[in-house]
């Protein structure tokens, strides 16, 4: 019988917690441990899955093969450093670090280590990202939205780096290109971060996105819409649906439009984030994770953003 792979989650606060719950669920992996500053909600979730809670990473990274890193930003490079030299494979949430050449020590690491690093942008594992994939040809103009009402969690980084770099990271996945030309505005409200920001990307191809993210609206919203010739393509993540117009026959016949509708009701992203990562650490799957490489692409696009913002941000008052 193949022994499960032993895994732990460092960080169980709202993310991290979810990760602890479904590892516990997922069939061939034992979850060993959860690690936490809080003792309790650490000792507390420890308690709700039957698993020990411990209160230094250093005690459990000798009895795992595989963690996922949970904790703020701020502390990603120093945890995942310390996972990877200790011969973990690892998955860390988005964004991959604070600054861009933490990420490059980190890939790189990795790689001397010969471990895997899969960065979570579990927008990319949506099933309705799946579904319309294949549809996308030769984009020329995409509309991203990206909207949630304020929390306080997450406040450690800005707009772009905490909601933004969702879209980044997947119009980056559809094979645009190089970028041309990016311009930015955003604004702090609440934060001493932007936690507005509007973006303009032009890529080499030709293609013009435009993004918008917001920690301060009164509701949530999580779109992209697509622009090609002969067809337009709307995404809700949120709820998993997809239109699809798309014109048949033709430049020389009537106009005729037909209109799809997808819903894709099953499948968990972040369960799927999760197997995905269990699997390549496995050797059953290949590259199918956001790789710690693309994780570092999307954070540079996201630095280049705030930089732009910050030079353009009016002063804040007393």
């Amino acid at each position: 019988m193949t022994e499960s792979l032993r895994v732990g989650v460092i960080g169980v606060g709202h993310l991290g917690r979810h990760h602890a719950r479904l590892y516990h669920a997922l069939s061939g992996v034992s979850l060993v441990g959860i690690v936490d500053t809080n003792l309790s909600a650490g000792t507390m979730i420890g308690h709700d899955l039957g698993v020990p809670y411990f209160e230094n990473l250093a005690d459990l990274l000798p009895l795992v093969d595989a963690v996922s890193v949970a904790v703020p930003t701020s502390a990603h490079y120093s945890v995942v450093t310390s996972c990877l030299t200790h011969g973990c494979h690892v998955l860390v949430e988005k964004p991959i670090t604070s600054h861009v050449w933490e990420g490059e020590e980190l890939v790189k690491l990795a790689q001397s280590m010969g471990k895997i690093l899969h960065v979570g942008h579990i927008e990319r594992f949506n099933p309705i990202v799946e579904c319309v994939r294949p549809l996308i040809q030769n984009p020329g103009f995409i509309e991203c939205h990206r909207l949630s009402p304020f929390q306080p969690r997450g406040t450690d980084v800005d707009v772009v780096r905490d909601l933004m770099i969702h879209d980044i990271d997947l119009l980056l996945s559809l094979g645009l290109g190089p970028i041309q030309e990016v311009e930015a505005r955003g604004l702090p409200v609440f934060t001493v971060h932007p936690d507005i920001a509007n973006v303009r990307i032009l890529f080499e191809s030709g293609c013009l996105a435009n993004l918008t993210a917001s920690r301060i609206s009164t509701g949530r919203l999580r779109k992209i819409r697509l622009y090609q010739p002969n067809r337009y393509i709307s995404v809700d993540f949120g709820v998993k649906e997809a239109v699809i117009h798309t014109r048949k026959g033709g430049d020389g016949d009537p106009i005729d439009v037909d209109y799809q509708h997808i819903k894709r009701e099953d499948g968990d992203s972040l369960t799927r984030e999760l197997e995905c990562f269990i699997q390549t650490v496995s050797g059953s799957h290949l590259h199918l994770g956001v790789s710690g490489e693309e994780g570092v692409e999307a954070l540079r696009v996201a630095t280049q953003v705030v930089s732009l913002i910050q030079q353009h941000m009016p002063s804040r008052s007393s």
